[in-house]
């Protein structure tokens, strides 16, 4: 099963409708206007359910196989989200919305969804049930969390669950996959410093909190260098600090840090969580401060089930001729979510020579789409065969 002519003749409408996703970007769960177009669509397409307000604001349509004597129940899932960033692409449709723009091609993944939605609801060549989920907030907000409590899984009796992401660096409509941990669990962190403030000439009368927070930067690096296996992977990145003053003249009272750890293992996660608590603990405590971590576990490690993934490289080996084994990603990824709810694979397809997502000048690829709609397609005609 090659890509499939249908997505040759489709792809210009399909390319239309990511480019009209892609100047009206929308935030977290505020994606209203990209699920009445996704609803729209799955609706004119003659969907036997259509489903919206599950996780907030994402929709669910149903399709069903010319047979379903099967009971098998397959769910594709695409996310709708865009991200705060201030598009600098140049392109003729870029962003309406000053400050928000599809940086990480949810556009792109939205608009393949829908066109094998389009497909599968025209052939229905397949014995059993296609559930195409279209998730809000996947960009930190945890819309798959959000679908999987209201009940997506057991609503529609999903078996198993399949997703996709482009992944620029990857030649075009290519493939990549592999099992196991794949995507990294995303932490997040922050830590209000609280020392003694005063005139910057006169040091000796303070306790400057600038100076703790410069030495627990430091001291989180030797997390990663000295206390996890050199063989299991974390990352402690400090990506915000903050005084309570912005004087030159004055060495303020309190730092408020904020920053993110990336594992792929959870004892890794609660080693580094253990030593950041210590480190807070102690560290501030020898120059006469004191430190309050906040510290909250947000996405879970992406796993990959095993007979899944090898399923959906098949299925990637068929229609393009070619799937390679993906590197690890420290990158969070909340399909996480409903891995952990149901057995499934997640992959990604090649955006070929473009800019990284979350990037101002990224843009997904549209040359991919008809790849991107073959596999999804493939996934259910494959794993419920008719006949």
């Amino acid at each position: 099963m090659p890509v499939k002519n249908r997505f040759a003749e489709l792809h210009d409408e399909i390319t239309a409708w990511r480019r009209d996703l892609h100047q009206h970007p929308e935030l977290l769960f505020d994606t209203h206007r990209t699920a009445s177009v996704v609803e729209q669509k799955l609706r004119e397409f003659g969907c036997d359910e259509v489903v919206t307000g599950l996780g907030r604001t994402g929709v669910v349509g149903v399709i069903k196989g010319r047979a379903t004597g099967s009971g098998k129940v397959v769910g594709l899932r695409a996310d709708m989200d865009a991200l705060p960033i201030h598009e600098t692409t140049g392109v003729d449709y870029a962003s309406k919305t000053p400050g928000k723009m599809h940086a990480c091609g949810h556009d792109g993944h939205t608009a393949m969804l829908l066109g094998a939605a389009q497909y599968l609801a025209e052939t229905r060549n397949f014995d059993g049930t296609c559930v195409v989920i279209f998730q809000p907030a996947e960009e930190g907000g945890g819309g798959g969390r959000e679908m999987c409590a209201d009940g997506l899984m057991e609503r529609f009796g999903i078996q198993e669950v399949y997703g996709m992401h482009n992944w620029p660096g990857v030649p075009e409509g290519t493939f990549a996959i592999r099992p196991g941990p794949f995507f990294a669990a995303t932490d997040k962190f922050e830590i209000v410093i609280e020392g003694q403030g005063g005139h910057a000439a006169k040091p000796q009368d303070t306790i400057d909190p600038s100076v703790v927070a410069s030495h627990l930067i430091l001291a989180f690096q030797s997390i990663v260098s000295r206390n996890v296996d050199p063989t299991q992977q974390a990352v402690v990145s400090v990506t915000s600090v903050q005084t309570s003053s912005d004087a030159f003249n004055v060495i303020p009272g309190s730092v408020r840090m904020m920053g993110t750890v990336r594992t792929l293992d959870e004892g890794v996660q609660d080693l580094v969580e253990t030593r950041m608590a210590q480190l807070c603990d102690s560290l501030p405590a020898g120059f006469g401060a004191t430190a309050r971590l906040e510290y909250e576990r947000n996405y879970p490690v992406m796993v990959n089930h095993d007979e899944q993934t090898d399923f959906a490289a098949q299925v990637a080996r068929s229609v393009t001729g070619q799937c390679d084994e993906a590197p690890l990603v420290m990158g969070g990824e909340d399909f996480a979510f409903m891995l952990e709810e149901r057995p499934g694979a997640y992959i990604l397809v090649g955006n070929g020579d473009t800019a990284m997502v979350h990037n101002p000048d990224y843009n997904f690829n549209d040359d991919v789409i008809p790849a991107g709609c073959s596999w999804w397609a493939g996934i259910v005609e494959q794993r419920m065969p008719a006949g």
